[in-house]
């Protein structure tokens, strides 16, 4: 909680800055693309959208396995913190891409493989809000919640990887890669990084904010059931 109280505040400032100048930068400043117009400007929210509801996941993944190895109650707290945000951005990603598609492909949906994985993926946020929901017992509902994120992290890499595991799909490749011929113009890349950083930097911000209300609501709780045993 010490951490937070100096961290939160940084976050939160630098967020608001740089998806602020991201976004504004994006949509404003660079030019029209020469094929798809101004439709590509959806891109400054739509790819760190997507990019941060697969890494949400990750995160959510990575402290579910620290919960069933070491029991530690603040990384569970932590996942159930970070399932709102991810099932949020897995819905910016969904809808921006509906409208990126309409133009682009004739329809707003598609049953590519890309899509279909991260609609899945949109399940399983959502099925993991609801355990956490439905279960009373917070151990329980943590180990539950666990295996489940373990589960669907199949689903995450699939939404990260589908481009490359099913060439035939409507989805085009990786805007962002190390891969220096799949790489966009410096006129949208910069401006989609900045929005990229805003966009992580939000996260953190919220999920510290989000852990930290949880910590809280569980001590509370603690201290209740202590008042009615005395």
């Amino acid at each position: 909680m010490r951490l937070t109280d100096k961290v939160l505040p940084w976050s939160a400032w630098l967020a608001g800055i740089m998806m602020v100048t991201g976004l504004f930068w994006g949509f404003f400043l660079t030019p029209d693309d020469y094929k798809q117009g101004s439709t590509v400007k959806i891109i400054f929210l739509h790819v760190p959208a997507a990019m941060m509801a697969i890494n949400i996941w990750g995160m959510m993944l990575v402290t579910s396995l620290v919960w069933l190895i070491r029991r530690h109650h603040v990384s569970a707290l932590a996942a159930k913190a970070a399932a709102p945000i991810g099932i949020t951005m897995t819905l910016i990603a969904l809808f921006t891409g509906a409208i990126w598609g309409q133009p682009m492909w004739g329809t707003y949906w598609a049953w590519d493989p890309r899509l279909t994985s991260f609609m899945i993926l949109f399940v399983f946020y959502l099925g993991y809000i609801a355990l956490w929901a439905a279960i009373e017992d917070n151990d329980t509902a943590a180990d539950l919640t666990s295996i489940l994120c373990l589960v669907g992290s199949v689903f995450a890499l699939l939404s990260r990887y589908a481009v490359n595991f099913w060439n035939q799909g409507l989805h085009q490749g990786a805007s962002l890669s190390l891969d220096k011929g799949q790489s966009i113009d410096d006129a949208f890349r910069t401006p989609l990084f900045i929005s990229l950083g805003g966009f992580t930097l939000f996260f953190i911000a919220l999920v510290l904010l989000r852990t930290r209300t949880e910590i809280r609501a569980r001590r509370m709780s603690a201290l209740i059931a202590r008042e009615r045993l005395a």
